[in-house]
């Protein structure tokens, strides 16, 4: 692995998400698996404390003066009408550590709570694409190192992912900044394979990558863009920051996530580990506006407004089309 500075950040954030795919894997091959509504209506599920308190428990051990912000709380498990839910999320975190009691996982889970912006703070999406996870399609594990503002770590785990190369599914992407993107089958993380983003320079033959849930990004605004690029294929659709990993590969140029109601604020854990991913691997990455993201504010990309991603040698490009498809 890296010998630079951020060796040490990078190998816990590997195995942390890896740890935590695993718990993912077997939760997503079982069926009737939990599932509550948070207060937004979205889906959260065993799988997505169990992964929080994985994920959180590795960093919190390795690094116990660093925040993590993360989505996720323990509010709901407390609840006396959850205890079966708490008792199915701690079996399946007993899987990894036999000796973890229901009360440490609720511990773990809440070190991930912080909303503020600190020198050094991690971000984690546990489970991201929880829909996607319930369809047993594509969702991610997100994790991400920000040192002032700046992501300069990423680990990012598809489990479900696959490749035309080969068999395998499951792949973990990751990078530190100025040193390159990688990706590793989740079956050997350490057999890190450096990526790039596609050459294509002809928007006409770029692909767009988009989310499935409507609610996630604008379509009908999509197809306008598309139209205005001269795009004619269809757009490859996954649930996830899988697409961050998509375009990083090469196997999609542009990825796009529109606004769809006035007012909606991105979360930096929606956004970070993919962010670095794609930076890493030759794109860009910027709001709709074209200015870069902001990490330095908290949980949430308060001065920024959607977010475009693309191979880099077509964004300039992607962003004006943007910008005349929105006026």
């Amino acid at each position: 692995m890296t010998n630079s500075s951020y060796s040490e950040e990078l190998r816990i954030a590997i195995d942390a998400v890896v740890e935590a795919s695993k718990i993912c894997r077997h939760i997503q091959s079982t069926e009737g698996f939990s599932e509550l509504s948070k207060n937004d209506k979205s889906p959260v599920t065993v799988a997505d404390f169990g992964s929080q308190a994985v994920v959180c428990k590795a960093i919190h051990e390795a690094f116990p003066g660093d925040p993590i912000i993360a989505e996720e709380d323990s509010a709901a498990l407390r609840l006396p009408d959850q205890i079966s839910l708490l008792e199915r999320v701690a079996k399946e975190v007993k899987t990894l550590f036999p000796t973890a009691t229901s009360d440490d996982v609720l511990a773990w889970i809440d070190q991930g709570v912080s909303r503020d912006a600190a020198p050094r703070t991690w971000t984690l999406d546990p489970i991201d694409g929880t829909k996607g996870f319930l369809r047993k399609e594509q969702y991610a594990v997100a994790l991400a190192l920000l040192v002032d503002g700046q992501v300069e770590v990423a680990a990012l785990a598809c489990p479900n992912l696959d490749t035309s190369e080969s068999d395998e599914i499951g792949f973990v992407f990751s990078a530190v900044r100025g040193e390159g993107a990688f990706v590793a089958p989740l079956s050997d993380p350490n057999d890190r394979q450096p990526i790039s983003t596609s050459g294509c320079t002809v928007a006409s033959q770029a692909r767009f990558c988009e989310s499935v849930e409507s609610g996630h990004s604008d379509h009908s605004w999509s197809s306008d863009i598309a139209h205005e690029l001269g795009i004619s294929r269809d757009s490859v659709r996954l649930d996830s920051q899988a697409k961050y990993a998509v375009v990083g590969r090469g196997e999609a140029e542009i990825y796009l996530r529109l606004p769809t109601k006035p007012g909606y604020v991105e979360k930096i854990w929606d956004h970070a580990a993919g962010c670095l991913v794609i930076e890493e691997a030759g794109g860009k990455v910027t709001d709709i506006h074209g200015y870069p993201l902001d990490f330095s504010k908290g949980a949430l990309l308060a001065d920024n407004q959607g977010v475009i991603a693309t191979n880099g040698v077509l964004h300039e490009e992607v962003v004006a089309a943007v910008k005349k498809c929105n006026g």
